[in-house]
């Protein structure tokens, strides 16, 4: 088969004796300066930001609350005082004592604490749990502080405790041992929590990744110097990424919190790690053929890199999609996640190839591939006999081409059985089932749930305008069967018309049953205001607290994933328009990858309900998976079909799809491989939805790989024949032609 010769261009450039190191030198520069003059991302980090716009109804409600209620503005920490076997007065005594000593001396940040030593002891001991073994006071802090300062601030309470109580009393780790016992929970205490958990994680994540990446390519591979030339590429995209991100932070375009920069860096490696192997296999392959490594290296360049670009725009353009998101989340994660795929797909197409061209062949030692001339000749001159090289293997897609009806059904019936179970998927946006069960803040909600009521952690706040009329809304509430207790109403500090009702729910707050009774909440309070002659009563109600919050992020999560599942599917099948050219491979593409979509979730609620025991997924997993999955998943059809569109010229359409699959065959599955093993990292974090999200969009990378990309769509392709290509045109080359192809190779 004749080679078409690649033209002179950038590839040529970069692969050449002063282009490569002139490349390096450019990266390494550019690395440093902008490390050197911007900041890091890291040093960036906002964790505190609102997820919520200032049209949602529980931001609105806030906003009432801190006009009309103003003692109860801020965020609270609730103290849980515990002792197995009830409080003694010393102990009550000691607390008191500290509830003086931090009025008197307020903690930083804080705005309110509740006078317990005001109290007489009696009537203190009225406020316990009902076996008196348990005592839940709150300390208002600033609801603009960040998350690091309230840390300084509850560290600064555990000392003085300490110092007061004669132990420490949040460091006796059994709750049910006797001691006198102390947890902070709460907004406050749960967002220090979690916040420490992403803290700790994030040494150990990226260490983990490093590791599994190098060990991933030195088993498959089994040379040290390629292993290292991907994580080489990855860092120094990272030292222009970080910057360029800190600099946008800084700056006020974008805001980056620990969670999204953390499996940023997940992405980093695997996704990038992923786009230079496509080159380096390639690169290998032609080193069998081509004396020249330079050659060999301008061919391979010219042969993926247009595939290399259109797999790194694929995931870019879907990733920006996030930014139709109003859920600030979602939101937060488009520009960095955007800009770090596109800086490393830069690196793949610039740096990469420099390596490539300095090591030349010895970026594959021991195993260096050489041509069959240089092989005997070196043979020759160590005297010995030359070992000929095996062909690649084609089983898998000489197995398709034979079968492919046989292949197609069987691979859409257990992707479309794995699929159905997606359907059975609960979820819930309960923040603290995602943390370990020994972490501080849990265990001290856990307290307050069984020594009171739930709901008390976190009360609704219900506030009406009444128009001046009288109503009977608090008798109303009682009588509503989720609601276990209704405060005494009281009157705005602007507007006293303005009622405000502290509600307890009898479920758990952050339960989706709970989330589930804000608009029967709603509903009774217009219904109540509409009896008492209060016109237009539904623009007269608000209802606030962490449980309106979630049922708002509920409601603007629904509407995220509406609008942005399209967007990204529409994205994704222009782009695969303009790049192949046929609506039809682009349909079946397309709906190759969505079908690999839902088995993922599926089988990722068979491994997490069936086999880890999971109740439920949090609600935000299904978009974050179907936007990571869909664009990496069609990274690997781009790559291959690409091969079998190429092959097709010189050789008749089942043998080039033959060809395609083997040729890709090694270099995806390792891909797919390690980016599946990167993903799986997230489930080593002790952070149930990183766990969930993790699991889920590891196998589906593994469904990708191992079942979609060798088997399905070379199935249909081969099924559909010449009709892959509509409205393109496809020229069949005869048998005859290939045969002699193959004797001029």
């Amino acid at each position: 088969m004749q080679v078409d010769q690649p033209k002179k261009g950038f590839g040529a450039w970069v692969s050449s004796r002063r282009g490569k190191w002139i490349m390096l030198a450019l990266w390494v520069i550019l690395a440093a300066a902008l490390s050197a003059i911007w900041p890091g991302v890291n040093k960036e980090e906002i964790n505190n930001s609102p997820n919520l716009s200032d049209s949602k109804p529980s931001v609105q409600a806030e906003a009432v609350a801190s006009r009309e209620f103003p003692t109860g503005e801020g965020l609270p920490a609730i103290i849980v005082w515990h002792r197995e076997g009830g409080l003694k007065d010393e102990d009550l005594i000691h607390i008191q004592q500290l509830t003086a000593e931090v009025e008197k001396s307020p903690l930083p940040e804080q705005v309110f604490v509740v006078p317990l030593h005001k109290a007489p002891l009696p009537a203190l001991k009225a406020e316990l749990s009902k076996d008196g073994s348990t005592l839940a006071a709150p300390i208002v802090f600033d609801k603009s502080a960040e998350t690091d300062q309230l840390k300084t601030s509850l560290d600064k309470f555990k000392s003085q405790a300490a110092a007061e109580f004669g132990n420490d009393p949040f460091a006796v780790e059994d709750t049910s041992g006797g001691e006198m016992t102390a947890r902070i929970t709460g907004p406050v205490g749960i967002s220090v929590d979690a916040t420490g958990l992403f803290k700790n994680a994030d040494f150990s994540l990226l260490l983990s990744t490093v590791v599994l990446v190098l060990v991933i390519l030195l088993l498959i591979y089994r040379s040290p110097i390629l292993a290292l030339i991907p994580l080489v590429a990855v860092g120094f995209a990272y030292g222009v990424i970080s910057p360029l991100l800190g600099i946008m932070a800084h700056k006020g375009w974008i805001v980056a919190d620990s969670q999204s920069i953390s499996i940023m860096t997940v992405l980093l490696f695997g996704a990038g790690t992923d786009y230079c192997l496509f080159l380096i296999s390639r690169f290998r392959q032609l080193l069998h053929e081509e004396d020249s490594k330079s050659k060999a290296l301008l061919r391979a360049i010219t042969s993926t890199s247009g595939a290399i670009a259109m797999s790194g725009f694929t995931v870019v353009l879907s990733l920006f999609a996030l930014l139709l998101a109003e859920y600030g989340s979602y939101h937060r994660f488009a520009i960095p996640f955007s800009i770090s795929i596109l800086i490393m797909g830069i690196a793949s197409l610039t740096l990469v190839p420099a390596l490539l061209a300095i090591f030349g062949r010895a970026s594959f030692w021991p195993l260096i591939p050489r041509t069959p001339d240089m092989e005997q000749s070196r043979a020759r001159a160590k005297g010995r006999s030359v070992r000929k090289r095996k062909p690649d293997a084609m089983r898998i897609g000489s197995f398709v081409v034979r079968r492919p009806w046989t292949v197609m059904l069987i691979t859409v019936l257990m992707l479309g059985v794995l699929a159905a179970f997606s359907t059975q998927i609960k979820f819930t946006y309960d923040i603290l089932s995602s943390f370990p069960k020994n972490m501080a803040s849990r265990e001290g909600f856990d307290i307050i749930g069984k020594q009171f009521s739930k709901g008390e952690l976190a009360p609704v706040k219900l506030m009406v305008d009444t128009k001046g009329n009288s109503t009977d809304l608090g008798e109303k509430l009682e009588k509503l069967d989720f609601v276990d207790k209704v405060g005494e109403p009281k009157q705005g500090k602007e507007n006293p018309q303005i009622l405000a009702y502290d509600v307890q729910f009898k479920m758990n707050p952050y339960s989706m049953e709970a989330m589930d009774h804000i608009p029967d909440l709603r509903l009774a309070s217009e219904q109540a205001l509409k009896e008492a002659g209060v016109s237009a009563p539904g623009q007269s109600v608000w209802i606030s607290g962490p449980t309106a919050t979630q049922y708002d992020t509920k409601v603007t999560g629904d509407r995220d994933t509406r609008i942005i599942i399209p967007v990204v599917i529409g994205l994704i099948t222009l782009l695969l328009l303009i790049y192949l050219r046929s609506v039809v491979a682009t349909v079946y593409l397309v709906l190759t990858v969505i079908l690999s979509y839902f088995s993922a979730l599926g089988l990722g609620w068979i491994i997490l309900h069936y086999g880890l025991g999971a109740e439920a997924i949090q609600g935000a997993i299904p978009l974050y998976s179907f936007v990571f999955l869909v664009a990496l998943g069609e990274d690997y059809n781009i790559f291959m079909i690409s091969s079998i569109w190429e092959k097709r010229k010189h050789m008749p359409l089942k043998q080039a799809i033959r060809e395609g699959v083997s040729e890709t065959g090694s270099v995806i599955t390792s891909a797919g491989i390690i980016l599946a093993g990167t993903f799986a990292v997230l489930a080593s974090l002790p952070i149930q939805v990183l766990v969930h999200f993790g699991i889920i969009t590891a196998v589906g990378v593994l469904l990708d790989t191992f079942i979609v990309r060798p088997f399905l769509v070379p199935a249909i392709t081969v099924l559909l024949g010449r009709w892959a290509f509509w409205p393109g045109k496809h020229v069949p080359v005869p048998d005859q032609a290939a045969s002699t192809a193959d004797r001029a190779r």
